[in-house]
């Protein structure tokens, strides 16, 4: 009965059913199975309500969409084609700088490719970049900032992390602080790329223009001490991660509604309704998610998989390849959140078992997620950049392949040399 129930569940997933659903068809079905009283996953959502992220991934999402809403990726752009245009691959180089800090504040890729895409693929085909390349560029860049604060996959992790044994050590600081190298090294491995393409095909530069400089400097001067005002708050110890998203969200509407005058009062509350549907969606499989871990730690099934697993695979190297391996192939099939709330409570206890710190899991996980994120079959990226670009799927995810194969080599230095991800973090 309990295996049929298990394979109609699947079946529901595979036919699209909606992932907090299946999650909570899961965990009810562990708990009847075990004898639990059901009510206990009433406990599990309670335990929402305790948590920083209950504060901190609405805030950060509001300010993310308020960003989104405004002309900030125009102003963006215009700074990086005036401080750089003047260096070979210069535009490209910056192009994944402000992509990567774009997706960190709205949180999601869609909106970087829609919002900046939009502006940096005809850029870099007016600047003499070949069409396939910028269309891999914006295809690509579009996930970078997931392992920069205040990502929200970031906070997703440490929020079910710490619900496992030897996840305690997964702060929101910590975990913060731990993507900062992993980041810069995708954007610099990227950068290098950029600029060996137009060695190989030759871009025109302008030149150097410090009067147009300053003046983009001057337009943008609001957006450029967001990201610097926030870590330097956070890791300063001025205060904490929910009172960062608190003062990134007045920063925000204060620089957008009033400063700016970018969004209306009429318009801010549709943009807050549109935040809080996709936060409501999130705090509800994270929610559900809690009840699912706490059912499968109680069933023993990490325990018993990391036994299995141990049997087969003594090296931890190995067993560190095979998780990349693992997880490329869930990030071509999964969303990121969907991704961290299943897979999570299952491969962490393995991590731990073969002594790998909860910290670097994190960041490797996340950092294969980036990839799966402009690979097919599923790759979200790829989508959002078919309908935005009329280009056939096919086309971009050929365009994205030498992007995806830099950053796969950017994540075995994650996986192999882990100070990468534990040099900031105690």
């Amino acid at each position: 009965m309990i295996l049929l129930a298990v394979a109609v569940l699947l079946l529901l997933a595979l036919l699209g059913a909606p992932i907090f659903a299946v999650i909570a068809a899961a965990a009810m079905l562990g708990f009847y199975h075990e004898g639990t009283e059901l009510s206990v996953m009433g406990i599990d959502l309670y335990q929402l309500t305790d948590s920083p992220v209950l504060l901190a991934l609405p805030l950060f999402a509001f300010s993310g969409y308020v960003l989104g809403e405004s002309r900030t990726s125009d102003r963006l752009v215009r700074l990086a084609q005036a401080s750089v245009g003047w260096l070979p691959g210069g535009l490209a180089m910056v192009a994944f700088t402000i992509c990567a800090f774009f997706t960190a504040f709205t949180g999601a890729s869609g909106v970087t490719i829609v919002a900046l895409g939009a502006l940096l693929y005809p850029a870099l085909t007016r600047a003499g970049y070949r069409d396939k390349f910028a269309l891999g560029l914006v295809t690509t860049s579009g996930s970078l900032g997931l392992l920069l604060p205040p990502s929200l996959p970031l906070i997703l992790y440490a929020v079910i992390a710490q619900q496992l044994p030897g996840g305690s050590a997964v702060t929101f600081q910590e975990i913060f602080k731990a993507g900062l190298l992993p980041a810069l090294l995708m954007v610099t491995f990227l950068s290098l790329y950029g600029y060996w393409n137009t060695r190989k095909y030759p871009v025109p530069t302008q030149p150097f223009d410090w009067p147009a400089v300053k003046a983009a400097l001057w337009e943008a001067k609001w957006e450029i001490p967001l990201p610097l005002f926030v870590l330097a708050g956070i890791y300063g110890g001025y205060f904490a991660v929910s009172e960062a998203a608190a003062v990134t969200a007045l920063y925000v509407v204060i620089v957008e509604v009033f400063i700016y005058r970018e969004v209306s009062f009429r318009r801010l509350p549709v943009v807050m309704r549109e935040a809080m549907v996709m936060v409501g969606g999130v705090l509800m499989i994270l929610g559900l998610a809690m009840a699912f871990t706490n059912w499968m730690v109680d069933a023993e099934i990490p325990t018993t998989l990391l036994n299995f697993v141990k049997a087969h695979v003594e090296n931890k190297y190995v067993f560190l390849l095979l998780l990349n391996g693992f997880l490329l192939v869930l990030g071509m099939m999964l969303d990121i959140f969907s991704a961290i709330v299943i897979m999570v409570p299952l491969l962490l206890p393995l991590a731990l078992g073969y002594g790998i710190n909860p910290i670097h899991f994190g960041i490797i996980f996340l950092a294969n997620m980036e990839i799966g994120y402009s690979a097919p079959p599923v790759g979200l990226n790829l989508s959002i950049s078919s309908f935005r670009f009329r280009k056939p799927i096919t086309e971009l995810a050929v365009a994205a392949l030498p992007f995806n194969f830099i950053l796969l080599l950017a994540v075995l230095l994650i996986t192999y040399l882990p100070w990468l991800s534990l040099a900031f973090a105690k």
